[in-house]
């Protein structure tokens, strides 16, 4: 087996219609603070208590691109895994996540056309969707 067949995730030929895989990480402040800092996004609903306390919230909350960055783990570790392509992503936010709200990433198969694989997405806290959507990645074949 080559050094690209050890580091590659699964192959086409590996996938089938309704493989599922997650990912759970616990938002951390840290984790709120960083992603800010790494983005530029420093909206005050995210990192200014007083002002998150004013809005419908009560209280700062995550980025939604924080939660929705926790699929593209589940895409790149686990399925497909590495070497898998993004090509695009729908996501529709539906509740907000606080810090120390534990977000599950699911995704799950949904079609495959060529090399293209699409997915349904979706982030949970607890039994509460907090956001959910599409996505197609590409997928490499394996070598001969």
């Amino acid at each position: 087996m080559s050094d690209y067949e050890e580091l590659h995730g699964l192959f086409l030929e590996d996938l089938s219609i309704g493989m599922s895989a997650i990912f759970a990480k616990t938002i951390t402040e840290a984790d709120i603070v960083l992603f800010a800092g790494i983005t530029g996004d420093t909206n005050p609903i995210h990192i200014n208590q007083e002002f998150a306390e004013k809005t419908i919230f009560k209280q700062r909350i995550a980025h939604g691109m924080l939660s929705a960055g926790l699929i593209s783990t589940v895409f790149g570790t686990k399925l497909p895994g590495p070497g898998a392509i993004y090509m695009n992503q729908n996501l529709n936010f539906k509740a907000p996540v606080f810090v120390g709200d534990t977000v599950t990433a699911t995704v799950t198969l949904r079609e495959i056309n060529g090399k293209r694989v699409s997915f349904d997405c979706e982030c949970r806290v607890g039994d509460t969707v907090v956001l959910d959507g599409d996505a197609t990645l590409m997928v490499s074949k394996r070598p001969v």
